[in-house]
Parts: structure tokens; sequence; C-alpha cells
């Protein structure tokens, strides 16, 4: 069942979700040479604490830390570690929390130092197919519309969209109805309706799309060893588009959604009910 949330939880979400975006920038301008993942992860479970919040991510099905920072050919689920970043790295981190009886979750890849033209593209492509998903939301398109505007975009610039790992709802849990591919034909899957809460993520390859899961059990790493970037953010349907949840400030370019509350979209959700899925 998808769950159309009310105003009252919408704003219960913006505030958690807000915060996610406040810690990942303070640890998005943490990311320099000779920083170790663990360091950040560190961080961010600190900042969470100090906040009030719980890690969504620590003991979730048994994963052992508060984000997921994933260098390089690393997916998705990397587990901070101890080996410090060097320059020409790339690395997602990937940090969900709890407030309040409510989840948030956003991911952005970073650059270390000064990055190769190839890795620098993909993080511009990446982050730009979500800005194109985004778009894409509006109440009677489709699930499927969101993946395919990842797709087109990301297709088009000779990148290639990972298959294994999906976005998601979001709210009182942290994975949530529906689930949302960054590929395929539009036009298909549940109606968006006012009220959804979506979690979009777009993973994207330098290479194939083909990925495998280490023997930790968690990181997912590019089968050809091809850099991988991943950008998430957390949004609601509302009446003429979407409200973008996961961010502290307003955007100046990609989406004409930027995310701030208008008189439009703050009384935009019904009560809160259930949406059974559908063809």
């Amino acid at each position: 069942m998808i769950v159309l949330r009310s105003a009252a939880e919408i704003e219960r979400l913006a505030r958690v979700n807000e915060l996610v975006a406040r810690v990942l920038a303070e640890l998005k301008a943490t990311v320099a040479p000779g920083v170790t993942t663990a360091d950040l992860d560190a961080l961010a479970e600190r900042r969470l604490v100090e906040a009030g919040a719980e890690p969504a991510f620590k003991g979730y099905h048994g994963y052992p830390a508060t984000i997921c920072a994933s260098v390089n050919d690393q997916v998705v689920h990397g587990i901070p570690a101890n080996r410090p970043l060097v320059a020409g790295d790339i690395v997602s981190v990937d940090m969900g929390a709890k407030l309040d009886g409510f989840y948030g979750d956003s991911a952005v890849t970073v650059a270390v130092g000064p990055v190769s033209d190839d890795a620098a593209r993909l993080l511009k492509v990446t982050e730009a197919s979500l800005y194109k998903a985004i778009d894409a939301v509006r109440p009677g398109a489709r699930v499927s519309d969101i993946g395919a505007a990842v797709q087109a975009h990301v297709e088009a610039n000779g990148f290639s969209v990972v298959r294994e790992f999906v976005g998601h709802g979001i709210g009182t849990k942290l994975h949530e109805e529906p689930q949302i591919p960054n590929y395929g034909t539009a036009g298909r899957g549940p109606r968006l309706v006012e009220g959804m809460v979506l979690a979009i993520e777009p993973m994207v390859n330098v290479g194939k799309p083909a990925v495998k899961v280490l023997g930790d059990g968690w990181t997912a790493v590019t089968k050809d060893g091809s850099l991988s970037a991943h950008f998430e953010h957390t949004v609601v349907v509302v009446r003429d588009g979407a409200r973008i949840l996961t961010q502290t400030g307003t955007r100046t370019e990609g989406s004409k959604n930027d995310g701030r509350r208008t008189a439009t979209n703050a009384d935009a959700s019904p009560a809160s009910s259930t949406l059974a899925l559908r063809p």
C-alpha cells in the first residue's frame, strides 16, 4: 500500500529531511584528501544525536554504520573505513535519519580534490538526472515516468543506469511502497497522487550497468570496475509538482521545483490515507 501523508505529517517529514540535508552539507564540506570515511561516519552520527535524532541505517538489517560511503567503483552501501581518501577519488555519501517517528534519506557524490574529466562529467550527469526525475513528478504522472527521465538523460550522455537498486517511498518506515526504478518506459506503474513521499536516487556508472556485492554482504561495486555516482532527494508530490524536502536552501539551477514552501504546496496534501498499488 502507498501511504498519502497529511499536511502535518509532511511538515514532520520536512524537519527530519532538512536535518539530513544539513548534516550531508557538512559532510560534503569535510571531504578532503586524508579524511577517512570513518571520520565522516563519526561526524554524521554525532550531529544526528546532537539534534535528538537517530541514524536510520545503523542496525538496519545489521548494517554497521550511520552513513553509506561508497568510493570510486563502489555503487552503494559502502561501509565506512579507515582508508584515507585521496585526491582524484569520488565518494558517495548516503545518509538516513529518524526523528519524531519519521524518516529522512538523501545522498550526494563528492569529488575529492581535482578529479578526472570522466569523474567530473559523471557527477554532473548523475545529479542532473536526479533533477530531470524530480521534474517528472506531478499528480497524475506515473511512477515509471521518473525512471524514464533518469534513463533518457543518462544514456544520452553515454553512461549507464544501475538496475539492481531503486528508489522508494518513505515515511514512518525507511522503505515504503512504491519502488522507483531508475529506468524503464514512461506511462506505467502507479499514478502519482498528492501526499506521496518519494526517495528518488539515480545510481549511474561510467561503464556497463552490472554490479556485484562484495563479501561483506553490503558493498555493491561495478562489475567492470568503472566509476559510479549516486544522488538522492526525498520529495513530496504536491498540487503543482514536487516539493524537495532534503535541502536547506533554494536551488538556482536544474529543476523548476526549487523546494520552497508556497501557499499552493503547503496545503496540498489530503488527510493521511492509503492507496492500493495499481497498474
